[in-house]
């Protein structure tokens, strides 16, 4: 019996807007609270988005090139393979599966949660509560949330058609209320200039240059998904020419939209009062336009956490996929629906390693190890832009070719000086990363490294 294929339904317009829902997400309305607390100066909380910004179209330039030379699902898994070797695609896999979109996919739905306790405080995810064998968190909040996780996994399964045009409607629907919520803000919003000058105490004890490097990985996890196209470049119609347009596009609209809103929290509330908050769209609406009109643009960001839940839950599946497929993953995950042409064992997995982590995980812990993971990873598929650029036949983008090796330096480097901060600040997390991937390197050489020796093996031969 022939396997069927993966369809090639995604156009330019969807894979675009993967990339924005991908993008838009629990970071851009969360991760401010923590930066106000450990950075302490307006100035400082806005120039890190513009920072992290610039590392992200850096990234995206590397990663058009290596798309278009590889158009396979699997992003990461299929660079790091060729760049590196399989144990490396393997171990990225392991780290996608959980930090890279179980990990986004458990926070955002936590984010739906936390945003709609500001109606409901029953449904905060972060109350203490009745706990299962001591970790697993039972209370209303983590139920809606793994809820939703479930949901959207049934949606995905049912065709990447059905998926792509509601990650359409989503986004088009997230961008027209930001845009309105950003008009409004400054045009009848009871906010203030002068708290764009306004210092407040730092929370952290580290220098500013330490923590500067450290709260990357916050801003990175903000713009985690700008690599969201190439993992589906095996879906997509002209992959070529969508996937460099769909990368660049999405994360740039999403930069811009990211320092306009951080302006617009700002402009409502000094840093003082931001510190610490998570719902903090939440609580800028409020202060901008009072209960009642707050509470309509506090239930649209809650809804706006729906696109990126979708986006994960169409994107993820397919590393888990590809691996199957290599022989790095349960076989049964590489099987498509014969009617749907869908993944469905991959996306159950991804649904339940998501639950889990919404039943045993906290908010900013998960954010940092994410945040390490995500980037570190980026950095070696980067790095492996060096190397595969050797290979006869290569095709150059003329944007890297022009500016190499500019461009990938740029991402390198700068990553580097993240992470080398975040393991002195964010010790446990970023060991945590470390062991994610550690982990997946004992199991691809116990079980898996002598099927993929063959295989490579009959390859060449």
């Amino acid at each position: 019996m022939n396997q069927p294929a993966l369809r090639k339904e995604l156009t330019l317009i969807a894979a675009t807007a993967l990339v924005v829902s991908n993008m838009i997400g629990t970071g851009i309305f969360t991760t401010t609270g923590f930066l106000a607390g450990d950075l302490g100066r307006p100035s400082l909380v806005l120039g890190i988005w513009l920072v992290g910004a610039v590392m992200v179209l850096a990234g995206c330039l590397s990663y058009a090139e290596l798309g278009i030379n590889f158009p396979h699902s699997g992003g990461e898994y299929v660079y790091l393979r060729e760049a590196w070797g399989p144990a490396w695609g393997f171990m990225t896999g392991c780290v996608s599966f959980l930090a890279g979109f179980s990990a986004p996919v458990a926070l955002s739905a936590m984010g739906f949660a936390e945003y709609l306790s500001t109606f409901y405080p029953a449904l905060r995810v972060s109350q203490e509560g009745p706990k299962v064998l001591g970790i697993l968190h039972i209370t209303p909040g983590p139920l809606l949330a793994i809820a939703l996780i479930v949901g959207f996994a049934f949606i995905n399964i049912l065709g990447v058609s059905l998926a792509g045009r509601l990650q359409s409607t989503l986004t088009v629907m997230t961008l027209v209320v930001l845009a309105l919520f950003l008009v409004l803000a400054f045009a009848i919003g009871d906010g203030h200039w002068q708290n764009l000058a306004l210092e407040t105490a730092r929370a952290s004890r580290h220098s500013i240059p330490a923590q500067f490097a450290a709260s990357l990985v916050f801003v990175m996890f903000a713009y985690s998904g700008w690599n969201a196209a190439a993992y589906v470049a095996e879906e997509l119609k002209d992959p070529e020419r969508a996937l460099p347009l769909a990368l660049l596009g999405g994360a740039g609209l999403v930069a811009l939209l990211y320092f306009a809103l951080n302006v617009a929290f700002i402009y409502a509330l000094p840093l003082a009062s931001l510190k610490g908050v998570v719902p903090v769209g939440a609580t800028a609406a409020r202060a901008l336009f009072g209960d009642r009109v707050g509470g309509f643009f506090v239930i649209v960001m809650a809804l706006a956490l729906f696109g990126c839940i979708s986006a994960m839950s169409l994107v993820g599946p397919r590393v888990t996929f590809a691996m199957a497929r290599d022989g790095a993953f349960f076989e049964s995950a590489a099987r498509l629906h014969p009617r749907w042409h869908t993944p469905v064992l991959a996306i159950l997995f991804q649904s339940a390693g998501a639950s889990v982590l919404v039943l045993t995980g906290t908010f900013k812990a998960l954010i940092a190890y994410v945040g390490f993971a995500l980037v570190l990873f980026a950095s070696l598929a980067t790095a492996g832009l060096f190397r595969l650029r050797k290979r006869p036949g290569w095709k150059r983008t003329a944007a890297v070719n022009w500016w190499y090796p500019l461009v990938p330096m740029l991402f390198l480097l700068s990553t580097t000086w993240m992470l080398i901060f975040s393991l002195t600040l964010y010790p446990k997390e970023s060991a945590l990363g470390l062991l994610t991937i550690a982990l997946g390197g004992v199991i691809y050489h116990l079980k898996y490294r002598k099927a993929a020796v063959a295989k490579e093996h009959v390859a060449r031969e």
